[in-house]
């Protein structure tokens, strides 16, 4: 039987602005494929513009069919926009990790969280004037948050932050979100861990 996906997230995890092809879970299958993994496609709950309490509400609404052998869960960036508090994060982010670990059945080793990018370094961001200084630091402490719930329940982590800063340049035409070339970057980092969760 081939493996059971399930990715959640937000826009970068939907792919926006991208093919559906070039979405990093999509990505994500056909590396795990050719690494001879069986492996569904990916179901995705993601929807652009979404905080961690809306994609809690998004996961009630889904048709989730668990146990699922993956998850990949990459939320954040929205709560960081909005100027949420990172003490707020942590509770909603903790909570959808818990969930997140349900859905695999208990298993945690079978969820892998992956980072938040910076948008800070975009064009889109240069072009409205932010300063990337101070979006750095915030996205930088939502992910020790992140790392730090993910360590304490035994998940996976990936960070591909530093590769969103190194590549700035790799964006969609909408300046903000990352291009397909980016994702397969991420890919690279995320498919090794995903392939341990999953062996």
């Amino acid at each position: 039987m081939p493996l059971h996906y399930l990715a959640l997230g937000d826009s970068y995890t939907i792919g926006e602005a991208v093919p559906a092809a070039g979405r990093w879970p999509a990505q994500l299958v056909r590396q795990l494929r050719a690494r001879g993994v069986a492996v569904d496609d990916p179901q995705i709950v993601a929807v652009t513009g979404w905080a961690t309490d809306e994609l809690s509400a998004g996961m009630d609404a889904a048709a989730l069919t668990p146990p699922y052998d993956l998850v990949t869960l990459l939320i954040g960036v929205n709560n960081q926009y909005r100027g949420r508090e990172a003490d707020e994060y942590r509770a909603q982010f903790k909570a959808l990790l818990a969930r997140a670990i349900e859905l695999v059945g208990g298993r945690p080793s079978h969820v892998v969280v992956v980072s938040i990018p910076d948008w800070g370094v975009t064009r889109f961001a240069r072009e409205q004037g932010r300063d990337a200084a101070p979006i750095a630091h915030e996205l930088d402490a939502y992910n020790a948050v992140a790392r730090d719930e993910a360590d304490r329940a035994g998940a996976r982590w990936v960070d591909i932050t530093p590769i969103s800063r190194r590549h700035p340049e790799q964006v969609a035409e909408d300046g903000l979100h990352p291009s397909a070339a980016q994702y397969s970057l991420w890919t690279e980092a995320i498919e090794p861990v995903a392939a341990a969760a999953v062996k």
